[in-house]
């Protein structure tokens, strides 16, 4: 028998969801681009944020290359979505669905550069050569976009670090 709403003995509203949105562009070398945070752990990443009210999750890992890199792209498929049951240390927001999208650039001659005051710096890597400090995560989220199968699905436990 099938449970029903409510059976928990939970009554109040239903959880708020929020939703992430990262691409993965890779270069003709099968190097990726990632950008490295100027806060927390000052971390390499995928260029990607939260979504916005009313945001898409490919809107968002669009806007959010943009604002990182100064590049624009068109998404070519998505790669993995990504269950974060509880929120991370220090933040307020969860659950969360990530979605990550590989992207290619709109103008191939366009170099990126660090856009907001949120990157450092950034770089092309190698996927046998990826930056420290980076969690397992973001590697996870990596390799799913490099393997170039069906996306993957999963969920997020708590993240181990590299570096």
């Amino acid at each position: 028998m099938m449970a029903e709403p409510g059976d928990d003995g939970y009554s109040g509203p239903p959880p708020v969801i929020a939703m992430g949105g990262a691409s993965a562009l890779f270069d003709g070398a099968g190097r990726v681009l990632l950008v490295r945070h100027t806060y927390g752990r000052l971390n390499w990443e995928l260029p990607g944020g939260g979504a916005d009210p009313g945001e898409a999750p490919d809107e968002t890992a669009i806007r959010e290359i943009r604002e990182e890199t100064g590049l624009e792209v068109v998404i070519e498929r998505l790669t993995g979505v990504y269950y974060e049951p509880e929120p991370r240390p220090g933040s307020d927001q969860g659950p969360l669905l990530h979605f990550v999208f590989v992207v290619r650039m709109a103008d191939p001659a366009k170099s990126p550069v660090p856009s907001s005051p949120e990157i450092g710096e950034l770089g092309w890597w190698p996927l046998d050569g990826l930056p420290a400090p980076m969690s397992d995560f973001t590697e996870r989220r990596i390799v799913d976009a490099a393997a170039g199968g069906a996306a993957a699905v999963g969920r997020v436990g708590p993240r181990q670090w590299r570096g």
